[in-house]
């Protein structure tokens, strides 16, 4: 079953963030990392995998993210914090 994800990167802690969705997260993510597209995240270089979920449904997903989209930057910061309070990148936690 295809699996499909919404993540936030972010340039540092409380930094500038960035909202996406993909079916493919290990490999989108090193694409934000190596600025092989380019774009707002490799303008800013915003690479740090600092949030992510998962879904099972690309509508729910694509959904999710809109609704990310239009949260306010409080609340983003808020999510990221309960997941993962020490920022860590968790791409190498990913790439395994």
């Amino acid at each position: 079953m295809k699996r499909y994800f919404v993540y936030i990167l972010a340039s540092k802690r409380n930094g500038t963030l960035y909202v996406g969705s993909t079916s493919n997260l290990v490999k989108r993510v090193w694409e934000h990392k190596n600025k092989i597209i380019p774009g707002f995240t490799s303008q800013y270089d915003v690479n740090q995998l600092v949030y992510f979920e998962e879904h099972l449904n690309i509508l729910e997903a694509a959904h999710r993210e809109k609704r990310f989209k239009n949260w306010c930057r409080k609340w983003k910061l808020n999510l990221i914090e309960q997941f993962n309070p020490e920022w860590k990148d968790l791409y190498n936690e990913i790439s395994v």
